[in-house]
């Protein structure tokens, strides 16, 4: 990874509750709120902007831990504003503070930790999983 990456660094992404974003089974929508696998993604994606631009080229980053708590509920409609702010920075791991919110609420927060690899060591693991 590029240096200059440090610890405060922040990102932010806003979404609006839509109703694909709904937890649902089966084609059935359980409720009409964010569900808890699109705030996982949406964490995941604002602190994969924090390490893009410290990527170098042949490099691509990798999500390998996740731990977040869900809090409130984001009912459809709803803005929210995702988060994730960079607390430990070494020259393959970052590890983010996440957390999401809106104007009545915090929805969820956690941890999420995300590791610079090279592409053709991740291609070969890939490839030797077939």
């Amino acid at each position: 990874m590029k240096s200059g990456l440090h610890r405060g660094h922040r990102e932010s992404i806003d979404i609006l509750v839509t109703e694909d974003m709904c937890p649902a089974f089966g084609g059935n929508i359980v409720h009409s709120v964010l569900s808890t696998v699109t705030m996982v993604y949406y964490m995941e994606w604002v602190s994969r902007l924090i390490i893009l631009p410290f990527l170098e080229p042949d490099e691509e980053g990798l999500g390998i831990t996740i731990c977040i708590s869900h809090m409130a509920p984001a009912p459809l409609g709803k803005e929210v504003t995702f988060y994730a702010e960079v607390s430990e920075v070494t020259v393959r791991k970052v590890i983010c503070n996440v957390w999401a919110e809106h104007d009545k609420a915090r929805i969820g927060e956690g941890v999420f930790t995300q590791i610079a690899k090279y592409k053709v060591d991740i291609l070969q693991r890939i490839e030797s999983m077939k």
